[in-house]
């Protein structure tokens, strides 16, 4: 009989253990402060600690509670998603995000089973619409909208 009841479960929690260490150990040396006057180390510190626990408590349930085993997924809805995120930080410096928004969209769109073009194309519309809203000029984030050629 194994010792982890709850792979899913006891992975998870490790996987929240390590990153808050992390973020522990990554602002081990900025200074912290009060809660008054929170320094750039407060709030990491925290939510390590915080993350930590959730780390503890989900390991503790997966070696005490039954569940299910990892089921392993085909990857190729993960890596088209990623490579759809790649392409994004490739296109929108030289097309500009209107662009990069579109292709990320019609290209992560095509990870699904049910992918049809006419909702992709159409989601994409929508997407680069509130992209350039919230971010072009809610945010004036300062990343073209539009390709360098059409000025």
């Amino acid at each position: 009989m194994s010792f982890i009841k709850n792979p899913k479960d006891f992975w998870a929690g490790m996987l929240y253990m390590a990153f808050g260490l992390a973020a522990i150990l990554i602002a081990y040396n900025y200074p912290v402060g009060t809660a008054g006057r929170m320094g750039p180390g407060y709030f990491p510190r925290i939510l390590g600690a915080i993350m930590i626990g959730i780390g503890v408590i989900l390991a503790l349930r997966g070696v005490r509670v039954a569940g299910a085993r990892i089921a392993w997924r085909p990857l190729k809805p993960l890596v088209i998603v990623l490579a759809s995120i790649a392409l994004f930080a490739l296109v929108a410096p030289y097309f500009g995000m209107v662009a990069a928004t579109v292709v990320l969209v019609v290209v992560a769109s095509t990870a699904s089973h049910e992918f049809r073009w006419k909702e992709a194309i159409i989601a994409s519309v929508l997407l680069a619409a509130f992209a350039v809203a919230a971010f072009g000029y809610g945010l004036n984030l300062q990343l073209p909208l539009w390709p360098a050629f059409l000025g």
